[in-house]
């Protein structure tokens, strides 16, 4: 069984690396307090749960059982996000980890992995190296240039009313009825990060057609 002390030290050292995690790299970037909560209760909870397990007997069936129980819960009131449902996996499997390294006095080990947990979730979520294409559908009353003669002008005419700066465009459906289409443009997502597609929407409702409509997302 753990010591009273090197319990102490790996529920501080726990805490310490789930709070960079969610602190510093995952509440800057979605701003959601309702996980907060979550992350860090889930977190201890699973560490002094874990620490106990590593020195029973039974510690392999009740891990497997632990598991278990985990994959069955569901939040009801909502629909957990893919990423939220990944740093929680993520949030379950680091106490996991260190009681089995703590307990085992493997702290460099314990340093190394719990370092490149952080360090590659700091590197997701700034998105370093990645470039990321974003679309939007908007409904467009200029029927005129959907004509594959009128492709400059109707990507130029796409840039200067959403203020985007589109790469391509699919064209949709078309109603000649009311002299609309549907098309859906391409562009690299802007600089702005997480509040990127807010802006969008609301640089999109702005732009008003030639007859007077508004030119809105679909």
């Amino acid at each position: 069984m753990l010591s009273t002390t090197n319990l102490l030290i790996g529920f501080i050292f726990n805490l310490l690396v789930a709070v960079v995690i969610v602190r510093f790299i995952y509440f800057p970037a979605k701003q959601n307090k309702n996980y907060v909560f979550t992350f860090l209760a889930f977190n201890t909870a699973i560490y002094f749960v874990m620490s106990v397990l590593t020195s029973s007997e039974i510690s392999v069936g009740v891990g497997f059982g632990l598991f278990g129980l985990f994959s069955l819960l569901r939040y009801r009131t909502e629909t957990m996000p893919t990423r939220e449902m990944t740093y929680l996996f993520i949030i379950i499997a680091l106490p996991v980890l260190n009681s089995i390294l703590i307990g085992n006095a493997e702290w460099l080990s314990l340093l190394l992995a719990n370092t490149a947990v952080i360090i590659t979730l700091f590197i997701l979520e700034r998105e370093w190296g990645f470039q990321y294409e974003l679309s939007q559908t908007v409904t467009y009353e200029r029927i005129e240039l959907i004509k594959p003669e009128n492709h400059d002008l109707l990507l130029a005419d796409l840039r200067h009313r959403t203020g985007l700066p589109v790469k391509r465009l699919e064209v949709g459906q078309i109603n000649f009825l009311r002299d609309s289409a549907e098309i859906k443009i391409y562009y690299d997502e802007p600089a702005t990060g997480g509040t990127a597609l807010n802006w969008i929407d609301k640089e999109l409702e702005k732009v008003v057609g030639e007859n007077g409509r508004k030119t809105k997302p679909f």
